[in-house]
């Protein structure tokens, strides 16, 4: 009756870790360019009592063995990449991939981050930033006259500015991928670091080789689908439940026992 404690316990410890990267999809439910987690379990190491395919007698084998598994846990929280709702917004700072790519930011020490939230705008120097002034790779800075900014599907910008007819242009924002964009590493504020295992960044143009193309005046919403994590929420619950129920019947069982002895 012991082991049913301990496998209990650890069907415990995984769904609260399950619950725990549900809320937060909901927390993030709102958030521009999130991209929602999902908990993957594997069973523990099995006890070998009798083994499959051993000798059941001289001339005969076991059909099946008997083996008692140790219980279950959480080895990997695995971001979904899928594509979020379209969201079509009056700023033309606004940008969006459609698509497969993130955009290039390039944070404090040098480092270059990636986002999949396209909410940018321009600092006191012109030079367009994220929500939190961090730069937009490759660095572009808007005139002071500018009175207008486009950005085209490929990535390619340019402004108009105050007594011109023709336009300017700035630069070309590249689109960058990911072999493995779920071995990135999530370090808050919508951003990710490359690891070994999302493989090196493949920089392109919008709309080609594979990459999304670039959509302006448009942000890409949270892929959390609330009613989804909520159905998810109630069965991590319930599992939760069954294995507390586990470890009262356990005890009821060995308080019967010690009470017959």
């Amino acid at each position: 009756m012991i082991p049913a404690l301990w496998i209990s316990k650890t069907g415990l410890d995984a769904q609260q870790t399950n619950i725990s990267v549900t809320s937060n999809n909901l927390a993030n439910a709102s958030t521009v360019g999130y991209k929602k987690g999902r908990a993957i379990f594997d069973d523990l190491l099995y006890q070998k009592i009798n083994q499959p395919g051993g000798r059941s007698s001289a001339d005969g084998y076991l059909p099946e063995g008997l083996m008692l598994g140790a219980g279950a846990k959480v080895v990997a929280t695995q971001k979904q990449f899928a594509q979020g709702d379209v969201e079509t917004t009056d700023n033309s700072f606004d940008l969006m991939i459609q698509g497969r790519g993130f955009f290039e930011i390039q944070l404090p020490d040098g480092t270059t981050a990636y986002t999949r939230n396209g909410q940018f705008t321009k600092n006191e120097e012109g030079t367009i930033v994220n929500a939190d002034g961090f730069p937009l790779l490759p660095q572009m800075q808007v005139p002071e006259n500018a009175t207008g900014i486009t950005v085209g599907r490929d990535g390619q910008v340019s402004v108009t500015v105050a007594n011109s007819r023709t336009a300017q242009d700035l630069g070309q924002i590249t689109v960058t991928d990911f072999i493995n964009p779920s071995g990135l590493e999530p370090v808050g504020d919508n951003l990710f670091l490359e690891t070994t295992a999302s493989g090196a960044p493949q920089q392109g143009i919008g709309g080609q080789d594979g990459m999304g193309y670039i959509r302006q005046s448009m942000l890409e919403t949270s892929n959390v689908k609330v009613t989804e994590e909520l159905v998810n929420l109630i069965t991590a619950q319930r599992v939760y439940e069954m294995n507390s129920k586990v470890l009262t019947t356990v005890d009821n069982m060995m308080g019967s026992l010690i009470q017959s002895v």
